[in-house]
């Protein structure tokens, strides 16, 4: 199968799937997250820092609403990376964090973590969290990653593929690559996050 017809099969079967807010079992309690705030078991992992490799634990991000997206830098989707630095930017102070996860699942992520660091920075300005490259769906992905295609039955199909989960780590609904950083219901699911304390 060629280039083109790959890209037709995958834009078929993105037309063919609504964007639907799945719904999430309540994560149990875990280990403390830091300023005494509980870490629900959604966030219980570490990950590798994208610019320095230095661990870095999901908990720090309890009580947050995140939207968690698979990125790569050779990709159609690519310049979604400048609306999500724009989403985090104008609601980081209302407490979204943007966590990026670059993966090479879709052969679109061929740099070293140096690299991709590099390209986010110099390129598009990003600011938001990265952690290192992983593997984001079928057998080889990582643990975080399994949990959110779980609880809403979607692995990522693609890159710049979301997650919304809520202050109360409840994992909300998912997006698909279509759905641009600008779009007007992912904009209003954060909102209504954001209002909720």
């Amino acid at each position: 199968m060629n280039t083109f017809s790959l890209i037709a099969a995958f834009l078929a079967t993105i037309a063919a799937l609504a964007d639907t807010p799945a719904s999430a079992a309540t994560a149990p309690a875990a280990a403390a997250a830091p300023a005494g705030t509980a870490c629900p078991a959604t966030l219980n992992y570490t990950f590798a820092r994208l610019q320095d490799e230095k661990p870095q634990s999901l908990c720090q991000y309890a009580g947050k609403v995140l939207l968690v997206v698979n990125t790569a830098s050779y990709c159609g989707f690519t310049p979604q990376y400048q609306g999500l630095e724009a989403l985090y930017s104008r609601y980081r102070e209302r407490g979204l964090v943007v966590l990026g996860f670059p993966s090479n699942d879709f052969e679109q992520e061929g740099g070293d973590n140096k690299q991709i660091a590099d390209f986010c920075e110099n390129t598009y300005g990003v600011k938001f969290p990265m952690f290192a490259k992983t593997a984001v769906r079928g057998a080889d992905a990582n643990p975080f990653y399994v949990q959110l295609a779980k609880a809403t039955g979607r692995q990522p199909l693609w890159n710049f593929h979301k997650y919304l989960i809520g202050r109360d780590g409840k994992i909300l609904a998912t997006y698909t690559s279509l759905t641009t950083p600008q779009d007007k219901a992912l904009v209003a699911d954060i909102e209504k996050q954001l209002a909720a304390k």
